[in-house]
Parts: C-alpha cells; sequence; structure tokens
C-alpha cells in the first residue's frame, strides 16, 4: 500500500464521521490528521471516492465554505442538491450560515 493510500484511509474514516446537515473543510480534515498543509491531498482524496458512497464527499468544502468540488460530482448541481437535502442552505455555491454547520474533527473527535 502506498503512502498516499493509507492518507486517503485516514481522510476517508474522517469523513465518514461527518454528521448529517454538518460540513467541514479540506483543511480541517488535515489538520485533524497531522498534516496541516495537506488541505489540496484531502480534496484529492475525496475526488477519488465517489465510487464509494459510503463516503459522504459532499460534506467536504473549502475553508469558506464554497462548494470548489462540486464539479467532481455526477450532474451539474448535484453536491448542491445533497447538501440541500440535508438542510443545508447554498447561494452562489457558498454554504449559508458556515459556521453553525461547520463540524470540527479537531474538536469533536479524539485523535486516535
Amino acid at each position: 500500500m502506498k503512502t498516499s493510500d493509507n492518507f486517503f484511509e485516514k481522510v476517508y474514516s474522517v469523513a465518514k464521521q461527518i454528521p448529517f446537515g454538518r460540513v467541514t473543510s479540506y483543511g480541517a480534515i488535515a489538520t485533524y490528521l497531522g498534516a496541516t498543509r495537506s488541505a489540496r491531498m484531502v480534496g484529492w482524496a475525496m475526488n477519488a471516492s465517489h465510487t464509494n458512497e459510503t463516503i459522504p464527499a459532499h460534506r467536504v468544502v473549502n475553508r469558506k465554505g464554497l462548494l470548489t468540488g462540486k464539479h467532481h460530482f455526477d450532474g451539474t448541481n448535484l453536491m448542491q442538491q445533497l447538501l440541500e437535502n440535508e438542510g443545508i442552505i447554498i447561494k452562489e455555491n457558498q454554504i449559508q450560515n458556515f459556521e453553525s454547520v461547520f463540524w470540527d474533527p479537531s474538536i469533536e473527535l479524539t485523535v486516535n
């Protein structure tokens, strides 16, 4: 197993714990995993996860609440639709009330 595969599995483990109706950021996951400067790699992991429906990649956005990964989903607005189905309000590709729906794994989870 390559190092990136192992990192991706750790990312998926965190992503699977994001509660319904909440979101986190690529950077928050990277920080939780002790890889603060690896937000982009978390993004790559999320992009590679689309064949696995158990990973809620739609709940991972950029640090400002923008749906920067939306073009990696099948369908034009699938990411937005999935989030809206969970009660998240989105206007112009940005989550409204971002602070209130943000889930920080460093606070919510205990480091393994």
